[in-house]
Formats: structure tokens, sequence, C-alpha cells
């Protein structure tokens, strides 16, 4: 009975995906991994398909396999006529020809390769139909009740759905369960057979603190994100759905972000129009719109910029906040971040609108970082840089590019 009543529910899932998965549409959520507090979320139950979304679940097989000693990393996978016959992204692998767990792992991560995660469906279940049963059956197990799926890649299927909220309790199994295992998320290229793949979530090229996890397209889905971050020892995961391109959706998890790390340190939230299509910084407003702009300003020194934003052109936009505050170098990380929670101690507003970078640089044998405020216009990093001369914190304005 109860096996009966598993399959109706699946059954019915499938059904009701058909029928209410919304080509693009847009949803988000953003909460912290420990708490499980929401720092932001817009139709965070509403069924959407993950598209390569889909291999979060599939790398969560592999690792519970590895887990349990099911499989090793150095075992061999075996491509299929199926297999090679999935489009791209994917490796080019042949019929016949092998490739290793662990390099199937990092095909996943970094260039999403569909006939990699085949040859591991394949591999763990004997056929990817099998397979998709199974990672239906283990999201239920996991909480994820809306998640149907049909393949271990994420390919185009009207039946395969899920929710921003199943997703981000995929991130945080990934994260907790595994950890040991998490850190292949973070690869930034993965050498294959005389050619090299980059890693497709390029937001963590320039966002601080983040380390994961992965990016999805199809065109019924739009442009789809789970991305984790640390900071200051609050971890958070964001997952967005329906982003109208790539640097847009990435752009728009990064406020995310940085709006909920700021949430944490006792900042209000912010209010953002509901659609990503026409999400932009411009349209942004602090939530309490009875403060005066005198009490704004107040509380939350060189604010001036956020008051006064109006929508630009974009080249206008992009060279108006092409200015950063440099904080220092030091040989130590955690100094960097020290210098850091300064700003967050004397300029609040400005570290909640700019973004936060430490670079780091080889020196004499030795490494050096730097803290860094970019996203600025001049006037608000030279007002933010006065504020923190005040408080006896060097800083210098540069030019981004500078």
């Amino acid at each position: 009975m109860r096996k009966l009543t598993g399959l109706f529910l699946a059954t019915l899932l499938c059904l009701l995906a058909a029928n209410d998965a919304r080509a693009r549409a847009y949803s988000a959520l953003v909460a912290e991994v420990e708490s499980e507090r929401v720092l932001y979320q817009e139709e965070p139950h509403e069924l959407r398909h993950p598209a390569s979304l889909t291999k979060m679940m599939t790398l969560y097989m592999v690792f519970d396999a590895l887990s349990r000693g099911k499989i090793a990393l150095n075992d061999q996978l075996w491509a299929s006529r199926h297999c090679t016959s999935r489009p791209p992204s994917k490796l080019g692998l042949k019929v016949g020809e092998s490739i290793t767990v662990e390099q199937g792992i990092l095909a996943l991560v970094t260039q999403s390769a569909n006939d990699a995660a085949s040859a591991i469906a394949e591999g763990l279940a004997g056929s990817e139909e099998a397979f998709a049963s199974i990672m239906t059956r283990k999201a239920h197990q996991l909480g994820m009740r809306n998640t149907v799926f049909r393949n271990a890649s994420g390919l185009p299927d009207p039946q395969q759905v899920t929710t921003a909220w199943d997703m981000w309790r995929l991130g945080k199994a990934l994260i907790k369960e595994f950890p040991q295992h998490y850190r292949y998320f973070s690869t930034r290229y993965f050498d294959f057979r005389g050619r090299s793949f980059d890693n497709h979530n390029h937001l963590m090229e320039r966002y601080y603190g983040l380390d994961g996890i992965k990016t999805g397209f199809i065109n019924s889905s739009g442009f789809n994100l789970v991305a984790s971050a640390r900071r200051d020892g609050h971890r958070l995961i964001g997952v967005v759905f329906g982003g109208p391109s790539a640097r847009k959706r990435d752009d728009h998890m990064a406020e995310l972000l940085d709006d909920g790390f700021a949430q944490l340190d006792g900042l209000p939230a912010r209010q953002y129009l509901a659609t990503l299509e026409a999400f932009s910084p411009a349209a942004s407003v602090l939530r309490r719109p009875e403060e005066t702009r005198s009490a704004l300003l107040e509380r939350y020194p060189a604010a001036e910029e956020l008051l006064e934003r109006r929508p630009r052109a974009a080249n206008d936009t992009r060279k108006a906040q092409d200015w950063q505050i440099r904080l220092g170098e030091f040989p130590q990380e955690e100094a960097a971040e020290l210098q850091l929670n300064k700003v967050r101690k004397y300029a609040p507003g400005t570290y909640r609108q700019a973004r936060i970078n430490i670079r780091s640089r080889r020196s004499g044998g030795r490494m050096l970082y730097t803290a860094y405020l970019s996203g600025m216009s001049r006037n608000a990093a030279e007002q933010t840089c006065q504020v923190l001369k005040r408080n006896g914190i060097v800083c210098a304005l540069t030019p981004a590019s500078g």
C-alpha cells in the first residue's frame, strides 16, 4: 500500500508539473543554513524546471555511494550509445570510452556535461530511467516533496520539476552531509584529455565568500542558480530561477546574498521587484518608508548614493559605479576580514551596498591579502573614506580598474 501511495503521489506530481511549471518564471529564496531563517523569498514553493540544477541531485547520489563504500573515485564509468547521444554541454565521449568517477564529478561541476551525467546514472543504476526514479525517491526522503526527476542531467522534460525551497534543501544536504565532497563545487576548471573546461559558475570569481554550487539553463526555465556563500561564520544558500541572462541572474544573486548578510548584521531588509526581468539595483529601496531622509543618513553613513538612485543608461551606470576603496594589504586573510568588519561597524550603509572583495597576491615567497569595497560612485566612495578616516581606518580611493 505504501509503495502504491508513493507511486500515486509521484504520478500526481508529474501531471501537475506538466500543467503548472511556468516557462522562465521567476522565483527565489535566500536562507541561513544553520537556523533556516528566511532572508528573502519570492514564489519559493512554485514548480519550476530545474535544468542542470538536477546535477546537484546526481552528485548527491554519487557522494552517498562514495560515503557508503559502494563505489570509489577511481572506478570506471563507461559511455554507452545513449550517453554519447546527449546534447551539449558535454565532454564529447565516444561509445566504449571510460571516465573515472572523480572525472565524472568534475565534469558535472565544471562543464555540466550531460554525457558524463548519463554515464554516472547508468553506472550506478543500470539505466538513466532507473536512476531518475531513485533520485526522486531520495529527494522525497530529504524533504523535497515537490520534486520529480526524469533524467540525471536536467535536459528538457515537462515532468521534471522542483521548487526553490526543494533546491535549497538539496544544497543544505550536500553541504552538511558531504563536507568532504562539497569542495568539488568550488573547482575552477577541469583538464580532460587535452582540453580545459571552466566552471560555469562565474559568480565565484567575483563574490567574496561564495564557494559553490551549480548553474542551470534550458529555454523553458531561463537561467537558474543555486549558490552558497560563507562570511563571518554564517553560511547562506540562495536560489534563483528564471534569469533572463547569466549575468543578470548572477548580479541578482549577489544582491540577494549581500542583503541576506546585511540582515544577519541587524540591518533592515530591502524590498525588491517581484521579477528578475525588471530587477535592477536602482529599483531597490529600504523597507522602512516611514523613515525620513535625515534619519536614514544618520543611521547609515554614506547612504546618500542609495537615496539618490535613479534609472540611468547602462553605460552611465557602469561608469558611475566604477570606483573602489582600498583598505590595506595584510599578511593574513583573517586580518583583511577584520578590516572589513571595521567598515561594517563605522559605515554599514556602504558595507551593505558595495561589493566586498579580498584579493591575494604572492610577493617574496609569501601571500598578501588586500581588502576592497567596490562598485560605488566616486561621490559615495569619497564620503565613505572620510567616515573611515575619522575613525582611524586608512583607506584610498581608486578606479575599479586600477
